[in-house]
């Protein structure tokens, strides 16, 4: 605009000019005439009349470069003094550096209060309406008030195509923190082919069937479907729906995500019906919790069949960060931008209270556990609000528990290892819809299950290893809400060795329990492996698989 306003100034002074010109040769025409009509006076005349003329034409030269000068001075003035900030964009301007600021100082405040450390350093999403990704997608958002803090970090690098590490504490939104980037990935970039494209691995078929649900709900609206994969259930359908998936379903959805247990995952791919290479979205959903039951080999060898590593965008969560998984991180993940909410030890939900009962005689924890149900479900009815998680250490203890709480006439749902896939569905759907309002489950319900509205979760045995003990309690205090954990304890078997570490979580959680220190040493033992004892340690390298020798 600037330019356009030089340029027509520039053809106004033109004309002037041109004007002026022609003036002055009919001016040099007149001189010539009358320099011919005095031809004949004298010669000190013509020096005289010669010298004025050419201070004359000094002068009228000096005029016309001081008039060209002028001119220029003027068209410089003209556009420049018409080049004007509006007053509202300047208020614009002003308001907009207000607002960026006020956005860094949310954003400061937002990763402080979190205990938030982002490496390399993150801008997070502190809204939904941030997320550059379709309205159909952010729908099932809306019903949360914002992204959890796992979620506003992840999201930015995920959506980029970046690999990510998160290491986050159970119930904080770590389903949604990767799936909303694998739909978004699906969407804006559709696959050539027919065929699995997102791969997700998770250590309980529970947990594999919660996110084959939540992955499904987010990709109906764009007809991508989700298969779950897992044992305990037969396999005849699990097959068909892969082979739906490998050839194209020709309806309106096609499937481009399996979640399933590792176990599972590796035999059907040993069948031949399972076809991976196609992978470029890859996912380890508590990838601690797998390691620890000895997964690790079977999750190098599933990811072998999938893209290289430079071809595949590699998401890992973990609720601890041992030299394990970092060890994992490393072979499977490209300069991956590590997400650590709170402590990158295990430590329990702080929005869980916890308490801790010590008993001498077991058999008082019946009588105690009736004591507890009769204060916080008074009417023993079931519903969706006040549900209780009772955990028992092994399936025998699980039925006895509850058998007696069906006794006493309460609404009980029992969840372990014994019973029937079908079975263990009906029991977590009837405990989700409220049909049911305490469920007593083994560990196999402790790790990653998001049941809504667990307000109060009782250990009537403490597990065999303290980070199951975080685990279980995870259950309540879920999606920003708050809980409370009630654990019996007695010293007796394994507990004892245990009690230190037990009191360490206590501690570390506000809970300090004097009866507890009182009672039982309070060293803490260190892990020991399954096949090396003590003596193993974990951060030696390890090899990361199979090598081909070429001789």
């Amino acid at each position: 605009m600037l330019r356009m306003a030089i340029l027509t100034k520039k053809t106004k002074h033109a004309d002037v000019e041109e004007s002026q010109l022609t003036e002055a040769v009919d001016t040099s025409s007149k001189d010539r005439t009358e320099k011919t009509e005095t031809a004949d006076s004298s010669s000190a005349d013509r020096k005289e009349k010669k010298k004025k003329r050419k201070r004359d034409e000094a002068s009228n030269e000096n005029a016309e470069v001081s008039e060209r000068a002028l001119s220029s001075t003027y068209i410089l003035v003209f556009d420049f003094s018409t080049f004007r900030l509006d007053p509202v964009e300047k208020k614009t301007k002003k308001s907009t550096k207000v607002e960026n600021t006020a956005m860094e100082s949310d954003i400061t405040t937002f990763l402080t209060t979190n205990n938030i450390t982002c490496t390399p350093s993150i801008t997070p999403y502190l809204t939904f309406a941030q997320l550059p990704i379709p309205d159909d997608l952010r729908a099932p958002l809306t019903r949360f008030p914002a992204p959890t803090p796992i979620q506003a970090c992840a999201w930015p690098p995920a959506l980029e195509g970046r690999d990510v590490v998160g290491i986050a504490e159970t119930g904080s939104g770590k389903t949604f923190a990767f799936g909303i980037p694998a739909l978004a990935k699906l969407i804006h970039n559709p696959p050539n082919k027919d065929g699995v494209t997102t791969l997700v691995m998770a250590p309980t078929r529970e947990l594999a069937m919660q996110t084959h649900d939540a992955l499904e709900e987010l990709g109906k609206p764009f007809g991508i479907g989700s298969v779950a994969v897992y044992g305990g259930a037969p396999k005849e359908a699990q097959i068909k729906m892969l082979r739906n998936a490998m050839r194209g379903k020709g309806n309106k959805v096609t499937t481009r995500i399996v979640v399933g247990t590792p176990g599972r995952i590796l035999d059907l791919i040993g069948e031949g019906v399972c076809e991976l290479g196609g992978v470029d979205y890859l996912v380890l959903d508590e990838a601690d919790r797998m390691l620890d039951q000895g997964f690790e080999n079977a999750i190098r060898q599933i990811i072998s069949y999938t893209k290289k590593n430079e071809e595949r965008q590699t998401m890992m969560f973990s609720a601890t960060w041992p030299e394990s998984i970092r060890r994992l991180a490393s072979t499977f993940q490209r300069d991956p931008v590590r997400v650590t909410v709170g402590s990158e030890d295990l430590t329990a939900n702080s929005r869980v209270e916890q308490s801790a009962e010590v008993f001498d005689d077991e058999r008082s924890k019946d009588t105690r556990l009736l004591k507890h149900l009769r204060t916080i479900l008074p009417n023993k009815m079931a519903g969706t609000t006040n549900r209780v998680l009772v955990f028992a250490l092994y399936k025998p203890e699980a039925s006895r528990v509850a058998a007696l709480l069906k006794r006493e006439k309460y609404r009980v749902s029992e969840l372990h290892g014994d019973m029937k896939q079908p079975a263990r569905t009906a029991a977590l759907e009837d405990f989700k819809t409220g049909r049911t309002n305490i469920m007593v489950a083994t560990d196999v319900a402790a790790r990653g299950l998001d049941i809504p509205d667990v307000g109060v979760v009782i250990n009537y045995t403490f597990p065999l290893k303290v980070e199951d003990y975080v685990h279980r309690i995870g259950r309540t205090g879920r999606g920003g809400r708050t809980g409370k954990s009630i654990t019996f304890f007695t010293g007796a078997a394994h507990e004892k060795s245990l009690a230190g570490e037990f009191a360490r979580v206590l501690r570390e959680g506000g809970y300090d329990n004097e009866e507890l220190r009182n009672k039982f040493p309070m060293t803490i033992k260190k892990k020991e492996h399954s096949a090396y004892g003590a003596f193993f340690r974990d951060d030696i390298e390890m090899p990361v698989g199979r090598k081909k020798i070429v001789f």
